[in-house]
């Protein structure tokens, strides 16, 4: 079901050819790690893949959903029309966003006093007393 998966998402040229279906599990096995090799070489990042004793035998089927995920994500970025299912299933990966600023635009930039810098405006240090020094309260009528 992974080969075909994997094969749907990549159009006219499938990267798994022939999908063998077989009891063996030596022959259950190589089909996963096809599968992960096609994965890796439609844009899964190496550490959101899960190993394939992680599914074979079980052990760790919470890797097994990350990479899925990722593979869905990663499906629904590219937007090539391969993937036929609800894009609202996973989430968009960021992508670059790249900005062009002129030299007048970067000049004018450096005139604007950001308000982390501070303002001379409102609230100030006038009539703090000294650090340990009690405040001094003086009614004079």
């Amino acid at each position: 079901v992974l080969c075909e998966l994997i094969n749907s998402l990549h159009g006219a040229n499938k990267p798994i050819k022939t999908i063998k279906t077989s009891s063996m599990a030596f022959k259950q096995m190589e089909q996963i790690s096809m599968f992960l090799k096609a994965a890796e070489s439609y844009g899964v990042v190496k550490t959101d893949m899960f190993q394939t004793v992680d599914l074979y035998e079980s052990k760790d089927l919470a890797a097994v959903q990350r990479t899925l995920l990722a593979l869905g994500s990663l499906a629904v970025t590219k937007d090539d029309g391969n993937y036929k299912g609800d894009p609202n299933w996973f989430p968009k990966k960021s992508q670059e966003n790249k900005r062009e600023f002129s030299e007048g635009q970067l000049n004018e930039g450096r005139n604007v006093i950001g308000l982390q810098m501070g303002t001379n405006r409102g609230a100030s240090q006038a009539g703090m007393t000294g650090y340990g020094r009690p405040r001094q309260i003086i009614n004079n009528p």
